[in-house]
Order: C-alpha cells, then sequence, then structure tokens
C-alpha cells in the first residue's frame, strides 16, 4: 500500500488550487476580451501615429509582475490542479483541468509568444512616423492582423475558463 501525502490527501490543497486555476483563468480570459472589446478598437479610432505610440507604451509596460502570474502561471496551476485532483478520484474534473491547461498553454501562451510578442517586438522598434499616410500603412498592417491573434487567444483561454468552471463543478460529484 503507498504511503499518502498531504497532497493527495488534502480537500482543501485541491479546492484552493481549483478556486486559483479559476481565478488566473478569468484573470488572463478578462484581459484579452478587454482588447477585442475596448482597446483596440480605441486604438483603431484613434490617429495611427497615436495609435503606434500608445500600443508601444501598453506592449511596453505589460511585462511585469502583476500580469505574469495570470499568462504564464495559468497552464502550470491548470495542470497541477488536474495532477491533485486525480489523486482525489476525481477524473472528470482532472479531465477538465487538463484540458484548460493544454489548450491555455497552445491557445494562448505560446500563440502570443509566436505571433503576438514578435509583432509588438517589431513595432517597439518603429520610430514614430511624422508622415500620416506613412503612420497609417504602419498601423493597417498591423492592427488586423494583431486581432485576429487576438481574437484566437481570447477563445481559447474563454475555453478554458469554461473548462475550469466545469471542473468546479464536478468537484462536487461523486468520485468518478
Amino acid at each position: 500500500m503507498k504511503p499518502q501525502t498531504y497532497a493527495s490527501n488534502s480537500p482543501i490543497l485541491l479546492t484552493s488550487l481549483a478556486l486559483i486555476s479559476l481565478l488566473l483563468s478569468g484573470a488572463i480570459f478578462g484581459f484579452f476580451y478587454a482588447w477585442i472589446c475596448s482597446t483596440m478598437w480605441g486604438l483603431d479610432a484613434a490617429d495611427p501615429k497615436v495609435a503606434i505610440a500608445a500600443m508601444q507604451a501598453m506592449n511596453g509596460s505589460v511585462r511585469n509582475a502583476v500580469f505574469a502570474p495570470a499568462f504564464f502561471g495559468t497552464p502550470f496551476v491548470l495542470i497541477l490542479t488536474a495532477l491533485i485532483a486525480k489523486r482525489h478520484g476525481r477524473t472528470r474534473a482532472a479531465s477538465a483541468f487538463l484540458a484548460a491547461g493544454v489548450i491555455y498553454f497552445f491557445g494562448g501562451l505560446i500563440a502570443t509568444m509566436m505571433v503576438n510578442v514578435p509583432m509588438n517586438e517589431a513595432l517597439a522598434l518603429v520610430a514614430s512616423p511624422d508622415d500620416p499616410a506613412t503612420a497609417a500603412q504602419i498601423w493597417a498592417d498591423y492592427s488586423p492582423k494583431w486581432q485576429v491573434w487576438n481574437i484566437a487567444r481570447t477563445v481559447a483561454s474563454g475555453i478554458s475558463l469554461m473548462l475550469t468552471g466545469y471542473a468546479l463543478l464536478t468537484l462536487r460529484e461523486a468520485k468518478i
């Protein structure tokens, strides 16, 4: 018979991790969603020169200790929660937490690192043009593609959030 560890025996740990999973999933979904429904529309409505400068400033400020846990930590907390749920015999919840973690990892974190971040880094190198037509072209080349990928990562993080909610609901069910 295997000795039980605190992690595998503690409903408090599982509940705490499940709630942290929900918080992080909700935070990152909300972050991406806000870009869709306000930030990018506002920048698109602004003078392109202003939009470029504002986006450069936002991209420069987002790398911080407040953003990092939700962006980088979410998939790992979800996967850890899945492992603990599995050890508690909560197979349905474990599967949902695991799926949420994998979906966010690839659809949110990796997609951002492969597409949005390189686009942001390229925009950071652009000197704010004096010519309005040049600024308009730079923004037109940047914004639509960036937004498509932002929608993709928002959908992925939204699915992760829904799966996390589902997993929480199933934790109260009989062990499956």
